[in-house]
């Protein structure tokens, strides 16, 4: 079962909004005015497990959305500092959670954050929350460690869902900061790792701003490599 009250339109200050996926939720809060960073906690209701995806900010805020679940695990999609701002604060609060990154951004995410990567992970890895994993997809070329999470269980969602970061957004790929072979590498492997393995309806929910579907920015790969950015 899967909720359609979901929007997915959320801003900082405001509240979060919960996706249903028969027994794991998804739920979606922003944090910092300034940045605007999606944080997503994703919540097994049969085991009472969860996984926090970037611990971007206002640790307050996502203490009290983690509540007293099990957090298993807190995700850091990638070494830019507004995406995790509130990691040592949550991991302080959840000593037993395990800090996980992509293995290239992890030294960079020790250095920034005092807190150690518990897991380096690259392709093939899963998170687990509850009895459902998340596959690690690595996604380089907005950082060499970027990762997304990738769900796709027919008996969860009938679609797959995905963790992009700062990769993917609807309109195009993330910024490379005017680094073209950057850019180029990060076009190639969102085409290949992503468009090119998964389905249209695939839900994606990115690191700013609203979530978008694959079928609905496919047609537009060969723009986005035009225009450069």
């Amino acid at each position: 079962m899967v909720n359609e009250s979901y929007t997915g339109e959320v801003s900082p200050g405001g509240d979060p909004d919960v996706r249903v996926l028969g027994d794991l939720t998804v739920t979606k809060l922003a944090v910092d005015p300034e940045m605007s960073n999606n944080c997503y906690l994703l919540h097994c209701a049969v085991t009472d497990e969860a996984v926090l995806i970037d611990a971007a900010a206002e640790p307050e805020r996502l203490l009290e959305l983690i509540g007293g679940t099990s957090l298993l695990s807190i995700v850091t999609t990638h070494q830019h500092w507004d995406h995790h701002r509130a990691l040592a604060a949550v991991k302080a609060a959840h000593p037993g959670a395990i800090v996980v990154a992509g293995a290239p951004d992890a030294d960079a995410i020790e250095e920034q954050t005092g807190v150690t990567v518990d897991r380096r992970v690259d392709a093939g890895d899963k998170v687990a929350v509850g009895p459902c994993d998340l596959k690690v997809i690595p996604v380089a070329g907005h950082t060499p460690g970027s990762i997304c999470l990738l769900l796709d269980d027919p008996a969860i969602a009938p679609s797959p869902h995905l963790f992009t970061g700062d990769c993917l957004f609807p309109g195009g790929v993330g910024a490379t900061f005017g680094d073209a072979a950057a850019f180029a590498q990060l076009v190639g492997e969102v085409e290949t790792k992503i468009f090119g393995r998964l389905p249209d309806d695939t839900w994606f929910y990115p690191g700013h701003g609203n979530d978008g579907r694959l079928g609905d920015e496919r047609p537009h790969l060969a723009e986005w490599r035009e225009r450069g950015w």
